[in-house]
């Protein structure tokens, strides 16, 4: 007999709000974006709870107790399950030039290199280092095409410059 009045809570409103509610979390799992997806399924798991609440107070109680649920299987994911995870995550293969990657040559060599700016540098632009054309970046100052430049620093694969400052004889 309980069972049948419990039943009789559930309405034809609750069960759509309860389905569409997981259906966006599992889209927001798969889909991961701007959180769109787990918003719109939270409110609509816990206007499922309110719809199906016979009180105010009723529906406040199991919210809380709803964000309990969730708190306490956030920290097991958390404590057990994520050290698990970045490691089928992480890419543990070095792409190096022997395998045909060239974006991980080392640029040291162009330290203290002079070029011609091929673009204006504001702060990035081109710089040309004897045929050879290079994005560059400047220390946050325009830099006219033409200029000539020296290269001051190197972060991988980010080479900054300065103008090269010529002194004339007088």
């Amino acid at each position: 007999m309980e069972f049948m009045q419990l039943l009789a809570n559930f309405s034809v409103i609750s069960i759509i709000l309860f389905v569409v509610g997981i259906g966006l979390l599992i889209a927001e799992m798969y889909q991961p974006g701007f959180g769109i997806f787990g918003i719109f399924g939270l409110i609509s798991l816990i206007a499922c709870i309110f719809v199906t609440a016979q009180t105010i107070m009723q529906g406040l109680m199991l919210t809380g107790i709803f964000f309990v649920i969730i708190l306490i299987l956030l920290t097991i994911f958390i404590l057990f399950v994520s050290k698990k995870l970045p490691k089928r995550l992480v890419l543990h293969e070095e792409e190096t030039v022997e395998q045909g990657f060239s974006g991980t040559e080392d640029m040291k060599y162009l330290m203290g290199k002079q070029g011609i700016v091929e673009t204006l540098c504001r702060p990035a632009g081109s710089v040309d280092f004897n045929g050879v054309k290079l994005d560059v970046v400047s220390n946050g100052e325009y830099i006219e095409k033409g200029t000539l430049v020296e290269v001051i620093e190197i972060e991988g694969n980010r080479i900054v410059v300065k103008p090269k400052i010529i002194k004339e004889d007088f």
